[in-house]
């Protein structure tokens, strides 16, 4: 009678042929070593220092898959989609704080060219809702640099426990204007707001440079209690970018020092909180595009900004 595993059987069946002990004691250390290896992985998955070096792609922006360029570079096909507004951090340095990124420009301005040439407030006077941004020689725009570098300087700040927010994350066709984006981070209340962007000068001019809001005390405009934070501010993320990037301050603007103090652009005159504008280099200068266009600079680029924001944020 075959033998029924879902009912009892009175037949007898011959005891179980045992191993010989040699053979039960490899397999007890064999399953042993295959716990421990797999109690070590888990262990260091949940390490904090299990964080990308400066050489390695987020993970956000590991998943996207790299293309050529119309110039034959290496770039995002298609940069990944960043959130609006992410939770706070339970744990890290930077836990409790709130930062505000701004992409500059949006990928659909070209296609809005009306719309973003409409006159908005800009605190001492008006000027156009946004702008295109520029682009590299070979079809790189400002736009998907900024939202790529964005994206990436999210998950490391996260990652320290920061709330991070962003101006806008693509589910609009065109801007927003430049006075919504100084309401996001006024109304967010945040403690440091960095707007994201890369230059398009001529060529031969190279480097980054921070751009920080002057004294301005007219119209809608009133900067004076934020002149001095936003200063330091810009400080603190021009020597964190330098160090992680090996960039050199701009060899056209700032002379010399990194920094720019500008009063006619609306995102910083009507800005209530600390804010600054990183120009990340030229990419109208192909050595400045070379670096622009690789996603490995692009990963080094968003770590200089995560130090700097992370030494002005926590003293």
């Amino acid at each position: 009678m075959p033998h029924d595993e879902t009912a009892g059987s009175a037949t007898p069946t011959a005891p179980p042929r045992r191993r010989p002990p040699g053979v039960r004691i490899a397999l007890t250390l064999t399953v042993i070593a295959l716990l421990a290896g797999s109690l070590v992985g888990w262990l260091l998955s949940r390490s904090p220092d299990s964080s990308p070096g400066p050489d390695t792609p987020s993970e956000a922006a590991a998943t996207t898959a790299g293309s050529p360029s119309p110039g034959g570079k290496t770039v995002d096909a298609k940069p990944p989609h960043p959130s609006r507004s992410s939770g706070a951090g339970t744990d890290g340095p930077l836990a409790g704080k709130v930062i505000v990124i701004d992409p500059g420009h949006n990928p659909g301005n070209f296609q809005h060219t009306a719309e973003i040439n409409r006159l908005v407030d800009a605190g001492t006077h008006r000027k156009e809702c946004d702008t295109t941004g520029t682009a590299t020689n070979a079809g790189y725009t400002e736009a998907a640099f900024t939202r790529d570098v964005s994206v990436r300087l999210r998950a490391l700040l996260e990652r320290r426990g920061a709330k991070v927010s962003f101006t806008h994350d693509g589910e609009r066709p065109f801007g927003p204007c430049v006075d919504e984006r100084a309401r996001f981070g006024n109304n967010a209340r945040a403690d440091a707001v960095i707007s994201v962007h890369a230059d398009g000068s001529a060529r031969g001019n190279r480097g980054f440079h921070m751009i920080l809001p002057g004294l301005v005390t007219a119209g809608t405009a009133d900067t004076r209690r934020i002149v001095g934070p936003s200063r330091e501010l810009g400080e603190h993320i021009a020597a964190g970018f330098a160090r992680s990037t090996g960039s050199e301050p701009s060899n056209y603007v700032g002379e010399g020092t990194g920094l720019h103090v500008r009063k006619d652009l609306g995102g910083l005159n009507l800005s209530t909180v600390p804010k600054v504008f990183i120009e990340c280099g030229n990419m109208r200068d192909p050595e400045d595009a070379d670096l622009l266009t690789n996603p490995r600079w692009r990963q080094r680029a968003a770590h200089g900004m995560a130090a700097g924001l992370q030494s002005f944020l926590v003293k």
